[in-house]
């Protein structure tokens, strides 16, 4: 037994909070403690605040024997080798041997013969048996709900101590597990639920359903998962670009400066990553702040090279990261994906095609159809890669009739022959560049986030500095977002040939056009389109984490079949 600090126990201990989690939801606990992820919303900030109120600076654990005086003290940390676990008491009142905890919820007091929920109450007799382990006598705790200002006390009965134990051996050998538990089905829980975006709970269950379903045939669909997150994230890019400027922090607020002088702010909480173009500058505090944060910061060349990628350390989800290289090396489970990828974008360049082209060939329609059903079922890489080539040159083959610039000069500075690169050059080709490099960016800084690593893709083979995962992911999205807002710039005459400068060295944008087609790059990130497989309606860039999300839940083994993403 010790009494120490929380930072340097013993890494494999259970702590009380968690197993208050394990006891609302097993799979709640595996994604937050065993995986590493973690997001909040306004109950688990509201929580944190209370919890500031009453947090104190630790306190040693007052004198246990008959003799000791009446002591009360404030965040007391006790941990236990035996019991393998670890807590934090908010409030300890001790009178000679005797021990009370008492434990701090944001709430109101539930109208129950209990007095409070099973997860209140275990993660309250945890805290006492730790108590015990210590020598006091511990036979009651309180909850205080500071909702509702009350103070609600606890007997730890023997059945108490005894659900107390049993969750806790059960919830240390959840801790060992590599797949998370099977999602809750259809619970009230989940509406309200912060990691409800990351555990996808009617999600998982719908797809998993229709696969049973398939496979027994039976007549009645699956129930259409209800759509528990929300339609947009809450954070969003924080774009640096001109020449000279500054980024530095003030207080929870980023600021931009030119010269000196402030131009632009942001709150921390209100970004999600931050884009630097060209020759602009950012200081260390507001690097160590983004970092504290888990915010990503990219770099890019003024004519917008994808430089790097700065990530914190705090890379949540190794166990992610062990099943995307044991799926690298699979051959099965790799090319699964990949087909996924292909097939989606193919599938969406032919939707894109119909949507836009005045009178798309027949024969580019048809091939293209026939290209989708050869990428699904392509037997190796190599075949794959073709037929994606194969694809590529029929959709960029009838490219250019969707392209309606304005007649004169600027029809003629807008035609599209091929697609070129490194460099472009021409204004099309520069744009679709530029799209492409925004598309990859977003996804190598989601990858990070959601746990894995964008270096190692499934399609994309290995290169030093590529990010191959990030291509893969983004490869459903090419057509329908990074085209779609070429094509949308070009016919509603928001690019202009003055907009460009072209010379030996290739097609480069100029900085306030650059800027409007990151204007219209958020735009289309930010539109609301119904998913086809889940048929609710979310931003593009809500979709973009949805089926980064549902890669990992393929990889973890939770449902049978990656399910691309493929616009009506």
């Amino acid at each position: 037994m010790s009494s120490a600090p929380q930072a340097a126990a013993e890494p494999r201990l259970l702590p009380a909070r968690m197993l208050n989690e394990f006891a609302y939801c097993p799979r709640l606990f595996h994604i937050e403690f065993v995986e590493g992820l973690f997001e909040d919303n306004a109950d688990t900030v509201e929580g944190r605040s209370v919890h500031r109120r009453v947090e104190k600076k630790e306190e040693p654990l007052p004198e246990a024997g008959p003799d000791a005086p009446p002591a009360i003290a404030r965040s007391v940390t006790l941990s236990s080798e035996a019991l393998g676990v670890i807590a934090k008491i908010d409030l300890l009142e001790a009178d000679g041997a005797v021990a009370t905890p008492v434990d701090t919820k944001r709430g109101q007091a539930p109208d129950l013969p209990e007095g409070a929920y099973e997860p209140e109450r275990v993660q309250l007799c945890l805290q006492g048996l730790l108590l015990r382990e210590h020598g006091f006598r511990c036979d009651q705790g309180s909850i205080y709900f500071a909702g509702s200002r009350k103070r609600v006390s606890i007997a730890f009965t023997e059945e108490l101590v005894g659900r107390t134990t049993e969750l806790t051996a059960a919830a240390r050998a959840a801790m060992d597990r590599k797949t998370p538990p099977p999602p809750l089905a259809d619970s009230p829980k989940c509406p309200r639920c912060s990691l409800v975006g990351i555990c996808l709970p009617d999600e998982v269950n719908y797809l998993l359903e229709g696969c049973a379903q398939e496979g027994e045939r039976r007549d009645e669909p699956p129930r259409a998962p209800r759509r528990l997150l929300a339609a947009r994230p809450d954070s969003f890019p924080f774009y640096v670009q001109g020449q000279g400027l500054a980024v530095s922090k003030k207080g929870e607020t980023l600021v931009v400066s030119e010269k000196g002088t402030p131009v632009r702010e942001a709150h921390l909480k209100d970004i999600s990553h931050v884009a630097i173009f060209g020759n602009n500058q950012i200081t260390t505090p507001a690097l160590q702040a983004l970092c504290g944060a888990g915010i990503p910061v990219s770099w890019f060349s003024q004519g917008a090279w994808f430089y790097g990628v700065l990530h914190s350390l705090s890379l949540p989800n190794i166990l992610l990261r062990v099943e995307q290289f044991r799926a690298k090396d699979d051959p099965v489970r790799s090319l699964a994906l990949a087909r996924g990828f292909i097939s989606g974008k193919i599938a969406n360049c032919r939707t894109l095609l119909m949507r836009n082209h005045p009178d798309p060939p027949a024969t580019v329609l048809d091939g293209l159809a026939k290209h989708v059903r050869l990428a699904a079922e392509a037997e190796t890489a190599d075949a794959l890669l073709g037929i994606e080539g194969n694809a590529a040159r029929l959709y960029f083959g009838s490219f250019g009739g969707m392209l309606k610039p304005r007649p004169g000069e600027a029809a003629q500075a807008f035609d599209f022959a091929t697609r070129n690169r490194r460099p472009p050059r021409d204004p099309v080709n520069a744009m679709l560049s530029f799209a492409y490099s925004m598309l990859v960016r977003e996804a190598t800084a989601l990858l990070f986030a959601v746990g894995f690593d964008p270096f190692l893709g499934f399609y994309h083979q290995p290169r030093p500095g590529r990010p191959g995962l990030a291509l893969d992911l983004m490869e459903e999205f090419r057509p329908i977002v990074a085209d779609s807002v070429v094509l949308n710039v070009v016919n509603n005459g928001e690019a202009g040939p003055d907009d460009f400068v072209t010379s030996r060295a290739g097609c480069a944008m100029k900085p306030a056009f650059r800027a409007r087609l990151i204007e219209a790059y958020e735009r289309r990130m930010d539109t609301l389109v119904t998913h086809p497989v889940f048929d609710y309606r979310m931003s593009y860039r809500r979709i973009l984490e949805v089926q980064a999300r549902l890669i990992g839940r393929f990889l973890a083994g939770e449902i049978e079949e990656y399910p691309a993403f493929r616009t009506r």
